[in-house]
């Protein structure tokens, strides 16, 4: 089980509803039968903030579960309530992000399509920075640690068994001058890169490739633990959608082999964006 508490909160989460559902009860009556509220039951089953040990063992002696259960549940929920390394960074990790992030760095594979801006986990300090500067109530001690922060999260792919990340990123991304040709030359550069490492696959989807199943940029998350199911991450201005539904992973997983079907393989990609970054260079 990875050591991220964000993590360890959602196996928690799950394996609490699975004990619940297998024992045929509702969250009221749960919650009745401890002189709890059924919003309490709730929120442990989806991960709505820290969980005692002490509820998690209450909760497994009405279940009546065995002893070697009890007591990983119990470790999970203390384990949980520790702090990941970007709560560090106060607010330049919003705590809408700080759940992804945490999840992030539990993952096995990343799949994600990016419509507009380069991978944060593929992106230059130069070409963060510029995203950051767009948010105009941000200070340069904001926008300093929220670089800070993203650098910190791309060492993962280089880390002890990393994740595979898989990214498709439009054309358009590729093209799209952010700060001035010569932050856009650094990070096409930075791109090809990346594409070495034998964990990172990087195709673009060309002008050309017609009509495709997207309405926005996602990112799918797959963990090493087969009772850890994957899920869908979705970024907003102000918050994000996190989806879990299997139907809805379903579907957003095929739509990304969709897209990668539809774009580029990995060497012509790397040819693209070499041409590319001569345009950036001149």
């Amino acid at each position: 089980m990875s050591g991220s508490p964000t993590a360890r909160r959602r196996r928690l989460a799950i394996e609490v509803k699975k004990l619940r559902e297998e024992n045929g009860f509702t969250c009221n009556q749960v919650g009745k039968a401890l002189d709890w509220s059924s919003s309490k039951v709730n929120r442990m089953e989806t991960g709505q903030g820290r969980v005692q040990p002490s509820d998690v063992d209450a909760l497994c002696r009405f279940y009546e579960t065995s002893d070697e259960l009890r007591d990983l549940l119990k470790s999970l929920a203390k384990e949980s309530k520790t702090k990941g390394w970007w709560h560090a960074h106060g607010n330049a990790v919003p705590s809408w992000f700080s759940v992804y992030v945490g999840l992030e760095q539990a993952s096995s594979d990343l799949r994600s399509y990016q419509g507009e801006f380069v991978p944060g986990l593929l992106q230059t300090p130069d070409y963060a920075t510029e995203l950051s500067r767009s948010w105009v109530d941000h200070t340069a001690e904001d926008i300093q640690r929220m670089v800070d922060v993203r650098m910190r999260r791309q060492a993962l792919l280089v880390g002890d068994c990393p994740p595979e990340l898989w990214a498709v990123v439009h054309q358009s991304t590729l093209m799209h001058v952010v700060g001035n040709r010569r932050v856009m030359a650094g990070q096409l550069e930075r791109m090809l890169e990346m594409a070495e490492l034998r964990n990172v696959t990087v195709q673009v989807l060309p002008f050309d490739a017609g009509s495709y199943p997207t309405t926005g940029s996602f990112t799918v998350l797959g963990f090493p633990e087969q009772e850890d199911p994957d899920m869908v991450y979705r970024e907003g201005l102000t918050d994000s959608v996190y989806l879990e539904d299997p139907r809805d992973v379903d579907l957003y997983s095929k739509a990304f082999d969709h897209l990668r079907a539809l774009a580029l393989g990995p060497q012509r990609s790397v040819l693209l964006i070499k041409e590319i970054l001569k345009e950036h260079s001149q």
